[in-house]
Parts: C-alpha cells; structure tokens; sequence
C-alpha cells in the first residue's frame, strides 16, 4: 500500500517545512500504516504565523458581507464533499462511516452561522448619551487566532473554531491532532476554492512542539484548545501567562441519571448510543449510568443483552454500530482502565477485552478492536468512576432517589454534559436547575447545542470564560470597542475637569 506524506498548508499551499520529524498515521480497522505526517518544528509555526499576519490587515478589513460571501461558498463546497470527509474520518480515526457523516452535518451547522456574521457584528448605539454626545460599541477581530483540535472530531471540533474566527476578520492557524490530520488539510483546499485570500487560514502538522509554539507567540492573540484536562489547564495557564485569550475545553464524566419512571426502552437505547457511539471516544458519551430506585433491576438485563449484541465492525460497513479504538496505545490504556475497575471490586457484566476481531471484517485482524464493556455496582472512590477513560465503558452506579443522583454528580470534578431520563416534568425541572454541569439533557442522551447556543461544560470540563462556537464564539474572537463622538459646532464650553456625565 502506497502511504501519504501529509504535510502543513502555509499562504494557501501546501508547504513541507523544514521538521525532518514524522509520525506513522494508522488505519485503525487494520492497524496498517497508511501515511506519514509531518511533525512541526518551531520555524514551520512561525512561517505559519508570519501568512497569518501578512493577511490579517486586508482580511480585516474586507466587509463582514464580503467575508459572509466565502463562508458561504465554503459551505456549498463542504456540502457537496461530506461524504469524502467522512470517508476520511473514518480511514483515520474508525468511526463508523453513519457516524462520521454526522459530525461533518454538526461542522456544517458551524459554517452556516457563521455566515450571518454582518448581523452577528452589529454594535449598540445610544444618541445623545449626553449633550451633543453619542455612543456606540463595535467589535472587531483579534489579529491572528490558534486552534489546537482533539483526535476524536477532525472536522467538527474545527470547525467549531476557524468559520467564526474567519468570518469576524481574524486569520487562523490550526493545529489538528496528528493522528487524523488529512481532514483539515482538505477543508484548507476547500476554503481556497470558496475564494478565502492565501494566509487567512493555515494548517500546520504537530505535536507539542508546534503547540508550544503557538502558546508563546507574540503575534497570537486567543487560543482555542479542545481535549483532556491537564492539557487543557496547562494550555489555559501558559497562554494566559504570554498575555492571551485562551478558551480551553477539557475532560468529562457524564452521567446518565434514569428515574423509576422512565420509558426502559428508550432508557437502554440512549446508554447504548451514547455509552458505545463513536467508540466512547467522546468529550460527550455517557460513561456513568446513575440508576435511580428500583430501575436498575428492570434495565441491567436489556441493558447487559444490548451490550453483548454490539455490531462491533469496520466502519465503512453500513451495519456498524461501533469501530475500532483509534490506535494501540489508547486500547492499552482503556484495557488497563477495564482491569483496574475489575481489581477495585466493580462488577464486569460484559468484557470487551475478549473481542474477536475476526468477526469486525476482512484485514481486520490486526486492527485495535475491541468490544463494549459494562459495569455494575460502582462507587465513588473507584478509578473508572474518578478518571475519564474515553473507550467504550460503561459504568452502573445505583442510588436510592433523586437527590443522592444529583449529589453524586454535582461533587464530581467535571462538569461537561449530563442527562436525565424521566417522565416526571417537576423532576426535569429541578434536574435542569440543580445539577452543576454545562450541557443538560432531559430525555436527550447527548446535550451537544446547535450551532447558535455553544458548547462548553463547568468546574474542570472548561478553563476559560466563554463557551466554543455560537455568539459565544463572536466575543471571544473579537473585541469591543466603545466610541463616544461629539462635533466642534456642539461644544459650547471650555476645559472640563470633571468625569463626562449624562447631564
């Protein structure tokens, strides 16, 4: 198999650099190397910037319309090519291809908000905020943005950052995770063909080394960063120190609290969908269903039944429900995980460990496969239920009623998302008001908002102030301008001494 050199794109081409570092890219249904990536080095970011802030200056000022106008044809372009991003999603991460093409729709939804940004620009005026004075605000963009995105969303997480950023005048630089880096490259060809001026957006390959890079830039004004928590703060912190706007998601645990009354059914699909969906690799995936009363006796045995019937495949079948594990070192991580829960005294229901990857489709056999796992009888102080293992466990934990649900999940560290599934309007209701957690869903399995709301959880799920994409998003790539304006003819008095009043 002939495997690709995946490189950086600079100034609206594709650029090799000058790293001499590379790092294998896998196919995780097989486990062949299909491509190599280049690794950064700190000269290849700085050529990345420089591109960036030569064509800040003229991107920032062609009018939001005109910015509007490529957004637009970059989301005609993207539309036609879905369903070869997701293609590619899946050669590189193993997300089953159904899935894939979800997340390039959650990306588009992006693309097309940003399209309205002349409305979203739009300032406050006040007249006559004093005699012959009139006040206004207005927001302008930052100069040249970072993005640092997570293995698991090579087009969505991205696309949570670069539309917006773009189309409030900023120029960008992206840094995708070097494990499923050929996504971001397309949506760079892309976005030359909508008509987006060369050093507007720019993609450079690369570890920590690039990420460092960025992170003490002086021509790098916010950074945005979606991934784990330590690296989150550790970004949060260093940017912050070299005087940046940082916006940095971290990790989850997130529940899935049932109530007595729930419809079982619906109950075992939604912890299906979003315990195995994706692998578990999601910031979003239920990872601790919360079983409130006697609930757990009717749904542990469809549940149990449901997780052994996974359709554990490669994902370009059709029938997949769930792929592979995105490389080797993350299935022994999560295998560790698995064995840790079982030493700690959680009960193991169903192993995935024991996965025959035989049955996942032909080449598979040395691919990272494994199977569903799920526990019952877990407990607060146990590891799998402390740490976010981001594989396809599911952990059962069972209270005795609503308020020990809601005590359980508001001492937890993170606070990304959180569900509840229950018939009870009064019971939603105080879940909504009461849980301390970003992203609430009530009979919703994975509360990600749509495209106008933004996304960002609590606690240690966010270091930051403002939440990705929406008009959350707007602020955080632009700043306010205040401007108070009078002309001679009004000014009627001398020197004045005094702070400016209404009067």
């Amino acid at each position: 198999m002939t495997q690709a050199h995946i490189v950086h794109y600079i100034n609206g081409a594709v650029a090799n650099g000058s790293s001499t570092r590379t790092q294998p890219v896998y196919n995780p249904a097989t486990g062949a190397v299909t491509g190599n990536v280049s690794l950064a080095n700190v000269a290849d970011v700085n050529a990345a910037v420089a591109a960036a802030q030569k064509a800040f200056p003229a991107w920032a000022d062609t009018p939001p319309l005109r910015r509007a106008r490529v957004m637009f044809k970059f989301l005609e372009l993207i539309n036609q090519n879905k369903d070869k991003l997701a293609h590619m999603i899946t050669a590189e991460h193993g997300k089953v291809f159904t899935d894939a093409q979800g997340e390039v729709s959650r990306g588009i939804d992006i693309v097309e908000f940003a399209t309205g940004i002349p409305q979203l620009l739009k300032g406050d005026f006040t007249d006559q905020v004093s005699t012959g004075i009139d006040n206004w605000t207005l927001r302008q963009p930052l100069g040249v943005v970072a993005g640092i995105t997570p293995f698991n969303f090579p087009v969505m997480v991205p696309a949570w950052m670069f539309p917006v950023a773009i189309a409030a005048g900023n120029t960008f630089v992206l840094k995708p995770s070097p494990i499923d880096p050929t996504p971001a490259l397309f949506m760079a060809e892309l976005l030359k063909q909508a008509g987006l001026p060369d050093g507007v957006f720019n993609v450079v390959q690369g570890d920590k080394e690039a990420v460092d890079a960025l992170l003490v830039h002086p021509d790098v004004k916010a950074i945005s960063f979606v991934g784990s928590t330590p690296i989150a703060n550790y970004i949060y912190e260093t940017g912050a120190h070299h005087g940046k706007r940082v916006q940095a998601l971290g990790g989850a645990k997130n529940h899935m609290v049932v109530m007595p009354d729930a419809d079982i059914d619906q109950a075992v699909d939604a912890l299906i969908g979003a315990a195995y969906g994706s692998a578990g690799e999601r910031c979003m995936a239920i990872s601790v269903a919360v079983l409130v009363g006697d609930v757990a006796d009717r749904l542990m045995p469809k549940l149990i039944e449901r997780t052994k019937s996974l359709k554990v495949l490669n994902g370009e079948n059709l029938a997949a429900e769930m792929g592979p594990i995105v490389t080797d070192t993350a299935h022994k991580r999560i295998t560790g995980y698995i064995a840790q829960g079982v030493q700690e005294g959680a009960h193991l229901l169903v192993d995935g460990r024991n996965f025959d990857a035989s049955t996942a489709g032909e080449g598979c056999k040395d691919g990272f496969w494994m199977g569903g796992t799920l526990f019952d009888n877990v407990t607060p102080d146990m590891r799998i239920y402390k740490e976010e293992i981001f594989g396809p466990v599911l952990s059962c934990m069972r209270v005795a009623d609503f308020a020990q649900a809601v005590e359980l999940i508001n001492a937890h560290e993170f606070g990304n998302g959180v569900s509840c599934f229950t018939r009870d309007g009064n019971v939603a209701r105080e879940f909504s008001r009461r849980i301390q957690v970003g992203m609430v869903g009530i009979n919703v399995p994975i509360p990600v908002p749509m495209a106008w709301h933004g996304f960002g959880g609590w606690k240690k799920s966010l270091f930051g102030d403002m939440h990705a994409y929406g008009e959350e998003g707007v602020r955080f790539y632009t700043k306010q301008k205040s401007i108070m304006q009078r002309w001679p003819e009004s000014i009627d008095k001398g020197a004045e001494f005094v702070m400016p009043t209404s009067k």
